[in-house]
């Protein structure tokens, strides 16, 4: 049986990290067999199972990236956003996404819901938010899994900008709603230190023996 130690030795691995590059310390295979581990393993309420994974790697990861460089280039063109900004801090981040080996889109699927609002009517307005922390449930297990693998990742959201050319690109159904982008590649530098509030502010036991 695993040790809950190792359960917290993954938990403090999971960093984020920007300057990531194109070198994966396992085959695409082990990548596959990560992803798939997440879709069974990680629950969800009423087992609704409305999450849904997109894989991109290699040149379709690239595509990705130019996708959201042509977007965010659109937004400076209808005058959204200042071309200075764009030039100086989005394009070089964005150009930083694309220079990594992978990304997971992470989608939630309605039609997998709606009946079970129309079913449970008592919690309609709940099934929502449930399918959106069970969609982040799965974000955080590839995020920990990934870095225990050796790659370094960040959570991006560039929906909704990008959903309409994302469905089109990769055949995705236009109903399936985009939630998070997860950016994967070998760390080409190592996490800041990270600065944690205290404790006692955040956690309260009673009871305790």
């Amino acid at each position: 049986m695993a040790s809950t130690d190792s359960l917290i030795q993954l938990a403090q691995g999971r960093r984020t990290i920007y300057k990531l590059g194109k070198n994966s310390p396992v085959p695409d295979s082990k990548i596959e067999e990560l992803v798939n581990a997440a879709i069974l393993n990680v629950p969800s309420s009423f087992n609704t199972q409305s999450t849904r994974l997109v894989v991109l790697l290699h040149q379709e990861h690239e595509r990705l990236w130019d996708i959201t460089i042509e977007a965010l280039g659109q937004l400076v063109k209808n005058g959204a956003v200042p071309e200075e900004v764009f030039n100086n801090q989005t394009l070089p981040k964005l150009q930083g996404m694309k220079a990594a080996y992978g990304t997971v889109l992470f989608f939630e699927d309605p039609a997998h819901i709606q009946p079970f609002s129309e079913k449970f009517a008592i919690y309609k307005d709940h099934f929502q938010p449930w399918a959106e922390h069970s969609n982040a449930m799965h974000q955080y297990f590839l995020w920990t899994g990934l870095e225990a693998l050796g790659f370094g990742a960040n959570l991006q959201h560039y929906n909704p900008l990008i959903d309409s050319s994302v469905a089109k690109q990769w055949n995705v159904p236009s109903e399936w709603r985009l939630i998070a982008q997860l950016v994967f590649g070998s760390p080409e530098v190592s996490a800041g230190e990270k600065v944690q509030k205290p404790i006692e502010e955040r956690v309260k036991i009673y009871g305790k023996i």
